[in-house]
């Protein structure tokens, strides 16, 4: 649900998110769910407050219980390095807030009722969004750095499965805690999030491939020089199998050989990107040579 706009940036409430401030209303506890709610935009404010000061743009972003999901440009897939920094933003907002906090209760600004709950909940966020899985903050260093190895859409998919394997634990260890009593409904809500950011994320990866081989051209005009990775590949492999190896901050240049191995030719990635976006995913490499 949109709500408004903030620094030009639509800002959306996970209608999921407003449910759970109606259970707090329920059962008598609002003040605490609205300093969820502010501690959580408070969260997801640092991730964009960052991104603007890197440079990265940001699109929309949708606040959730346990952080927010923000869509940026694509510059981030480009450039690891930018997400890690945005990623960690949010943890480091809600660290700072305990720090503030416990300075505030050496000069007896404190509340005995609501002062341990902001600082759990501020643990909360900063922790459990380390978790190396996606959508948390933690799931996008583990892709940034993942990526570079296995490229960007692996990358997504590993961390996307992760992401549902975690909210699938943490949901049934949240049913056995509301049925003896040790946590509250908010929890299972919670990992019910995060699943259903997970599968968003899993389910988006295609498109965020696509996205960052049309920006691949630009990183190496952006960069200036980039190093080059090698590739071997036969002539009859469909592009598919070459552009999914491809990986952020490198340029990679492809050397194409026939059934017996001997040595066709060389191409770049340049190359491989025009002719996919040409020809589809199932173009053979050694057309491109052929083409040429």
């Amino acid at each position: 649900m949109r709500v408004g706009r903030l620094w030009g940036i639509d800002l959306h409430f996970n209608l999921l998110f407003l449910f759970l401030l109606g259970l707090y209303f329920v059962a008598g506890v609002l003040e605490k769910g609205l300093m969820i709610f502010a501690l959580v935009l408070f969260h997801e404010l640092a991730h964009t407050l960052a991104a603007r000061l890197i440079g990265v743009r940001v699109i929309d972003v949708e606040v959730l219980p346990f952080g927010g999901v923000a869509r940026m440009g694509g510059e981030m897939s480009v450039e690891p390095g930018k997400e890690i920094a945005v990623a960690l933003a949010g943890p480091a907002s809600n660290l700072l807030l305990i720090g503030l906090a416990m300075g505030l209760r050496n000069y007896g600004i404190w509340s005995e009722e609501l002062s341990p709950f902001f600082l759990q909940i501020n643990l909360m966020l900063a922790f459990f969004n380390l978790l190396p899985a996606l959508p948390l903050d933690g799931g996008r260093i583990f892709r940034a750095l993942l990526s570079v190895h296995v490229g960007l859409s692996e990358a997504t998919l590993i961390a996307a499965r992760m992401g549902q394997v975690v909210a699938v634990v943490v949901a049934c260890l949240g049913v056995v805690g509301v049925l003896y009593g040790f946590v509250g409904l908010d929890v299972v809500i919670i990992a019910l999030f995060v699943l259903y950011s997970a599968t968003k994320e899993k389910n988006l990866a295609p498109y965020l491939f696509i996205r960052h081989l049309a920006q691949k051209k630009e990183e190496l005009s952006k960069a200036g020089v980039l190093p080059a990775e090698q590739l071997v590949a036969r002539e009859d492999v469909p592009l598919k199998e070459v552009v999914r190896l491809f990986v952020p901050q490198k340029f990679h240049l492809i050397l194409l050989v026939d059934k017996q191995m001997k040595t066709l030719g060389q191409i770049s990635e340049a190359q491989v990107v025009d002719a996919l976006f040409t020809h589809g995913m199932d173009y053979p490499l050694g057309a491109i040579i052929k083409s040429n």
